[in-house]
């Protein structure tokens, strides 16, 4: 008599922990895939005035009228001074990624609002774009061979445009500055090198210059990949980029097999005497090193770009 109701009760039981189960492991994957095991970003207690985060989209000629979105953090008081124009940091995301993640992970709002509220730092407006058609398709920031593939002139001139149209910014190289983790670090320093006359200084965190070997993006016969390595390109843009007075930050981590090329690419930038800084940091190629150097790279961005 017992297991007559007993065996379904125990059935119905076992569904329920199972679904529960389920439902845990989806939260946690959702949220690693957020935050990397780190904590949800939240500002510290003495901060008063957050930035906020706001999603546009912008239609690319460059991509054949493509729509793509971009994510732009206003600091901290944009709204309270309507006539302050601000600098814009254009930040591109690795692969596979998306450009929330310079929010959610490296935590890059709390930073401004941190800095912006200790009066250590200049606010700045983030322009984070989405460079790809799927978070797991890879298009390398760069124009590819292909017809609307053109990435590269995306961020330089469409997002550009469209930020400086939309927003209180300084509208000229000197209130300009690039930067992007990983592939959006090789991004960022291609980009510039295509449009010298665009950002006055570009970050590049564990990024490389040797561009990817990717017949889809760069031709069958690799035909576009000398244009968009730009350890082939320094020379070649090096007056421009003195005259402009261009800057380069970037770094690697010890343990990122990368490092090789960012010093060979450090020393380039030496025999071409443009302004840069290398550094070689404790860490590999992880989320880890780009949260722990986020204040640091949003600082060099903030005394190095115009203030208004």
């Amino acid at each position: 008599m017992w297991g007559r109701w007993l065996a379904p009760v125990l059935v119905a039981a076992l569904s329920a922990f199972v679904a529960v189960g389920f439902v845990g492991v989806d939260r946690y994957a959702r949220n690693y895939w957020l935050y990397r095991g780190f904590p949800p970003p939240s500002d510290p207690a003495y901060v008063s005035q957050r930035g906020s985060v706001e999603q546009i989209k912008v239609a690319s000629a460059a991509l054949g009228g493509r729509s793509q979105s971009v994510y732009v953090y206003l600091p901290p008081g944009y709204r309270d001074h309507p006539n302050k124009r601000y600098p814009v940091l254009y930040l591109l995301h690795g692969f596979p990624g998306r450009p929330l993640a310079f929010l959610l992970t490296v935590r890059m709002g709390v930073v401004e609002d941190e800095l912006v509220a200790r009066h250590r730092a200049q606010p700045l407006i983030l322009a984070m774009p989405f460079g790809s058609t799927g978070t797991f398709t890879d298009k390398e920031w760069a124009n590819g061979i292909g017809a609307a593939e053109g990435w590269g002139t995306f961020v330089s001139r469409d997002v550009v445009h469209a930020i400086d149209a939309r927003y209180r910014t300084i509208a000229s190289r000197r209130g300009r500055g690039i930067g992007g983790l990983s592939e959006g670090g090789y991004g960022a320093v291609n980009i510039a090198l295509q449009h010298p006359r665009e950002f006055s200084l570009v970050e590049s965190w564990s990024g490389y210059e040797r561009a990817a070997q990717n017949h889809s993006i760069f031709g069958r016969q690799l035909e576009g990949l000398a244009a968009n390595t730009p350890l082939d390109r320094v020379q070649t843009t090096a007056a421009t980029l003195r005259h402009t007075h261009a800057y380069f930050w970037f770094y690697s981590g010890t343990d990122d097999p990368l490092r090789l090329q960012n010093r060979e690419f450090a020393a380039a930038l030496t025999s071409a005497r443009i302004g840069h800084t290398y550094l070689e940091l404790r860490g590999g190629h992880n989320w880890a090193l780009w949260r722990g150097m986020a204040a640091r790279s949003y600082l060099v961005a903030a005394r190095r770009l115009a203030h208004a």
